[in-house]
């Protein structure tokens, strides 16, 4: 099929007749602007980002929220509010989701948190990241479209997640990725046996690569998740949000600390949650979302800091690499919803990433990626800034596994190396 880039009202009969569950039309973020369901991400009209407009005028509260209770333990107990047939569960696909929320006392005591601290941690998703959510969702639309061959630009953790979600449904995948990543990513995106394809250039150029090919005969039949299946794809972040509040029981939190990559993730969990409050699934009441980048690419960070409303480019340098887009196409958005929530963006340095990670695994047991010691520094410098409430509930993302980033703690390693005797272990001070 033709990949459009723009949404036209006179789209096809077909794409009105797709089966997206709840899903009724697309509509632009910008001016509202509606057309039917299709492969497309920008408005005709004013060039705006897209998103899905649902249905959910026949809803029952508690209906929904005894079908929600009584459904699979990953993302489709949640298929009623989401872009995807009823059947979706019968389909072959990784299943992410409910992943678990540990109760962080020891790293709460350590913050001088005391209203419950708790950490979302994503790294258990089948590639160990959260973009196994947001490719299950991309799955679903790449069917009902009738793409063939499943495609992104990554900044690691998307690609192995297209990859896995690819040949577990049964469609070609090539994905592209700057060319400089950690060795580990690179090694599970490849290792699905799809096609690998590096870039020399950053994430931003890699996108603009990707786009290049959507619109050239070359790419007919490639459904791009983060591009022209964006508005499909962008939904599986809402999971997040629908977990955090069901595992809380059903309530939302006072905080939630996210990472910013393209923005994506932290607008989305926004809309989840003002979903459940519209749908009568949790008590409407005031929650702040705050935004957290590294140091070394920190665009929406700077513009929050400064005031502004407009997000200037940076070349990124930093460790973290999974979050190091530049240009992050929500960023005004992101503005938008730290404003309106009374939350905030901050950012740390790399250094500082370095020592979260550490204290998270050696307060919690976890070991996060660099993005998730991106969370947990902000978070601390948040409570110390005074920004953070700590007398108030709080939820830290983790949206990956540290073992895709062992390079940024390559200085952790032996205690001691000592003889096969206990007096060598005594004179080691290990007693």
């Amino acid at each position: 099929m033709a990949v459009q880039t723009v949404a036209s009202s006179t789209d096809s009969a077909a794409a009105n007749s797709v089966d997206l569950g709840p899903a009724a039309a697309l509509s632009c973020r910008e001016c509202g602007h509606r057309v039917p369901l299709g492969p497309v991400f920008a408005c005709e009209e004013c060039f705006g980002p897209l998103e899905i407009a649902y249905d959910f005028s026949a809803y029952d509260t508690e209906e929904l929220r005894k079908r929600i209770e009584a459904g699979p333990t990953n993302i489709w107990r949640y298929a009623p509010l989401l872009p995807v047939p009823a059947d979706v569960a019968t389909k072959p696909n990784l299943n992410p989701g409910w992943t678990k929320l540990v109760q962080a006392d020891n790293l709460a005591r350590e913050l001088g948190v005391t209203g419950g601290l708790y950490i979302k941690d994503d790294s258990g998703n089948p590639t160990h990241s959260f973009k196994d959510r947001v490719v299950a969702q991309a799955i679903e639309a790449a069917r009902a479209f009738g793409f063939t061959t499943l495609s992104c630009s990554s900044t690691g953790n998307l690609a192995g997640a297209v990859g896995a979600a690819a040949a577990r449904a049964g469609f070609r995948s090539c994905v592209f990725i700057p060319h400089d990543l950690e060795q580990g990513k690179v090694v599970m995106a490849a290792v699905y046996g799809g096609e690998l394809v590096g870039i020399e250039g950053n994430y931003d150029e890699v996108n603009r690569f990707c786009s290049e090919l959507i619109g050239d005969p070359a790419g007919e039949g490639w459904g791009f998740v983060n591009v022209n299946l964006r508005p499909y794809y962008a939904e599986g972040s809402k999971t997040l949000a629908y977990e955090i509040c069901e595992q809380l029981g059903w309530r939302l939190p006072d905080q939630i600390v996210i990472p910013i990559a393209s923005g994506s993730q932290l607008t989305k969990i926004d809309k989840g949650l003002q979903e459940l409050v519209k749908l009568g699934l949790v008590e409407d009441k005031p929650y702040k979302i705050f935004g957290a980048q590294a140091e070394g690419c920190s665009p929406v960070s700077t513009a929050y800091k400064a005031g502004h409303d407009v997000v200037r480019p940076q070349k990124p340098d930093t460790i973290a690499k999974s979050l190091a887009i530049g240009n992050p196409a929500d960023g005004p958005y992101v503005l938008d919803i730290a404003r309106r929530t009374g939350g905030a963006v901050e950012d740390v340095a790399d250094e500082q990433i370095v020592e979260a990670i550490t204290l998270l695994a050696r307060t919690e047991g976890i070991f996060a990626e660099t993005a998730g010691g991106v969370t947990v520094g902000v978070t601390k410098k948040l409570i110390e800034s005074g920004a953070l409430d700590p007398s108030l509930s709080t939820v830290v993302l983790n949206t990956g596994d540290g073992l895709k980033t062992l390079d940024a703690v390559a200085g952790t390693g032996l205690t001691a190396t000592i003889r096969p005797s206990l007096e060598s272990f005594r004179a080691a001070g290990l007693v």
